[in-house]
């Protein structure tokens, strides 16, 4: 099946699934007439809660939804459509106010049944994840912490949520409506169990460990991993695994790095990681031996799945790691098409993977950009930052047959993606990889 047409399916079951708990609503027989209010309330409940269901789907990592649209694309959408799913669960009681002033007094912890207690709950639940979620940097926390807490919070509202659904009675009145919640429930309950268990039991049977730790210019490192008692798993060039060091595979962090070695090699795989934050400050102190598993390969960030006749990649800081996996993985299969590689660096120092890339020149059709924001008085190459004129100065002459790659610093993909549209690039050549997960 196309993938255009994978991803039609998709979205049709998406929003197929959201709207199914009005069914619990408008079928069998009619409560007596509440108002208009009230009904659009519990429809917007219903709703946004089914929505917070598929959220853990969204994020479960089944990598043939994810295949029309790149992991990095269904995250995105995860976290843009919580907002709009946190106000369809909020705007149920608010509405319900506007309609009868006095379901204030359901709000009173001491005196409220327990049925409003649980929506309280699980409302305060949501707005926790959404603040911690949009303030976690000036809330100074860590990413380790912030995924705990984000998932525990996530799991305890729609707890909380089906809680309530249930001992408010109306809509589990009759054996069909029991069935329905039981699926949605044991759906919701089999995604967890899928995320938090099937996987990582698979993980376990599949260990890999720390082979080598290689320190790289501008605060980088490359770790090479082998597979413990297995052959490992092949992967495309481009695309990238989550990673678990020194941890049991059932730990609920996990860190998400490209490959930078080629597709072509057998057993080990390399990643390369810049000291970013508290993880990525640590990769430095492994040590050959430590034990590590991966969950991959993702991502659809790869010329494998897009050809042409050419490419075209633009690699800002570290992401230069799949572009030199690519690179990598062309020169082990004598391919002859060529490549331009831009690459924005601040110093020439900080360019981590120059010298690696400078190698696979004299096994390549590769053309290197190197542009620097901070070069030395006598620098005779490109400076400053990849922007509109310097591209039309150094595209080659048939880039709009070329496939584009793209992938840095979220301002500089922005940036290039607009740029790119302004000189005739189609759409469908424009490949971008973005590691915002939170």
């Amino acid at each position: 099946m196309p993938l255009a047409v994978r991803g039609v399916f998709w979205i049709g079951l998406y929003v197929a699934v959201a709207v199914v708990p009005l069914l619990f609503a408008v079928l069998g027989d009619s409560p007596p007439a509440r108002g208009f209010l009230v009904d659009f309330s519990v429809a917007l409940g219903f709703v946004g809660l089914s929505m917070m269901g598929l959220q853990f789907a969204l994020v479960a990592r089944f990598q043939r939804m994810v295949a029309p649209f790149g992991e990095d694309a269904v995250v995105q959408f995860h976290r843009q459509i919580s907002p709009v799913a946190t106000a369809f669960i909020l705007a149920h009681p608010l509405l319900l106010m506007v309609q009868d002033a006095s379901v204030v007094g359901l709000f009173n912890p001491f005196t409220a049944p327990w049925r409003a207690r649980f929506a309280v709950i699980s409302a305060v639940c949501l707005l926790a994840i959404v603040l911690t979620s949009a303030w976690r940097r000036r809330l100074r926390l860590r990413y380790e912490a912030w995924q705990i807490l984000h998932t525990v919070l996530a799991i305890a509202s729609v707890l909380f949520a089906l809680a309530h659904i249930v001992l408010v009675g109306r809509y589990v009145d009759t054996p069909w409506k029991r069935v329905l919640w039981t699926v949605m429930t044991a759906a919701f309950v089999g995604l967890i169990v899928w995320v938090r268990l099937v996987r990582p039991l698979r993980r376990l049977r599949r260990p890999w460990e720390v082979a080598h730790v290689t320190a790289e210019r501008g605060a980088a490192t490359t770790i090479t991993l082998r597979p413990v008692g297995h052959e490992g798993f092949g992967f495309e060039p481009g695309q990238f695994g989550w990673i678990t060091v020194e941890r049991s595979p059932f730990a609920l962090t996990q860190h998400p790095f490209s490959f930078s070695s080629s597709a072509e090699a057998e057993g080990s795989v390399q990643m390369s990681i810049k000291a970013l934050g508290d993880f990525t400050r640590s990769i430095t102190e492994l040590r050959p031996g430590a034990r590590a598993y991966l969950d991959g390969p993702h991502g659809v960030f790869t010329p494998d799945r897009n050809e042409g006749p050419g490419f075209v990649l633009i690699a800002g800081g570290i992401g230069i790691a799949p572009m030199l996996s690519m690179l990598r993985t062309f020169a082990d299969r004598d391919d002859p098409r060529p490549c331009h590689l831009f690459y924005a660096s601040r110093t020439c120092e900080d360019a981590t993977l120059l010298d690696e890339v400078r190698e696979l020149e004299s096994r390549l059709d590769l053309t290197l950009v190197l542009v620097l924001e901070d070069p030395p008085s006598d620098w005779t190459g490109e400076r400053g930052r990849i922007d509109g004129p310097l591209l039309r100065r150094r595209l080659p002459e048939r880039y709009p047959r070329m496939q584009f790659f793209i992938c840095g610093p979220t301002p500089m993909l922005d940036a290039v993606e607009s740029i790119l549209a302004e000189v005739g690039v189609p759409t469908a050549h424009i490949h971008t990889e973005r590691f915002v997960f939170v």
